[in-house]
């Protein structure tokens, strides 16, 4: 993505043609669903672990959320221009991530990429189209690659065990850690993304 922060209006940085049409709407209050219907938790945790996976838990389920109730078409909106950034794109590209750090990296398997290719990095963002079929097999791989992560932490006894990577080592907390933050970023993403396509706002 390149900065065109010193662009004015004439760059393309004006009014979005079309945001007028828009209205910005809570779901409920200031969040995005009610309190009885928001799956994520309430805080409130305690010990490393606890806090490590219920903060992940709850940002996956924040991209959940936000792609709720959206047909093929919302999910495969750019709605950023010129960005290529859609939500099925950041459904398929986090299904890769996770396969990337728990399966190819923590648990050393040859497990291939499912949407990028080692013709286009970027296949997850590029080939998100349209297609209800797509957005399927998108929610499918990316529910897979994360029923496996929770199975992987499960079962770890130790969250400082450490695997090697690239030029030293990595750890399990680290890569939870990493995930967080991974999570956090595209969460921010699907506000922006969500809010464009029909105005649905919330935390």
């Amino acid at each position: 993505m390149s900065d065109n922060s010193g662009s004015g209006a004439a760059e393309g940085h004006g009014p979005v043609a079309g945001a007028e049409e828009i209205t910005r709407t809570f779901g409920w209050q200031d969040i995005f669903v009610r309190p009885e219907d928001d799956p994520r938790g309430e805080g409130g945790v305690v010990g490393e672990r606890d806090v490590l996976v219920s903060y992940l838990r709850d940002y996956r389920l924040t991209i959940e959320l936000k792609c709720s109730g959206l047909d093929a078409g919302g999910m495969a909106r750019r709605s950023v221009p010129p960005s290529t950034l859609s939500l099925l794109g950041l459904v398929r590209h986090l299904a890769d991530v996770e396969r990337n750090w728990f399966r190819r990296v923590l648990a050393g398997q040859d497990a291939p990429w499912v949407f990028r290719t080692d013709d286009d990095r970027d296949a997850a963002f590029t080939g998100a189209a349209a297609d209800p079929a797509l957005v399927d097999a998108a929610w499918a791989a990316w529910r897979e690659e994360v029923r496996f992560a929770e199975r992987f932490v499960e079962n770890a006894t130790d969250l400082g065990m450490t695997v090697p990577y690239r030029d030293g080592v990595i750890s399990i907390r680290e890569v939870l850690v990493h995930l967080i933050e991974e999570y956090a970023r595209h969460a921010g993403h699907a506000d922006l993304l969500r809010e464009r396509i029909d105005g649905r706002v919330g935390q």
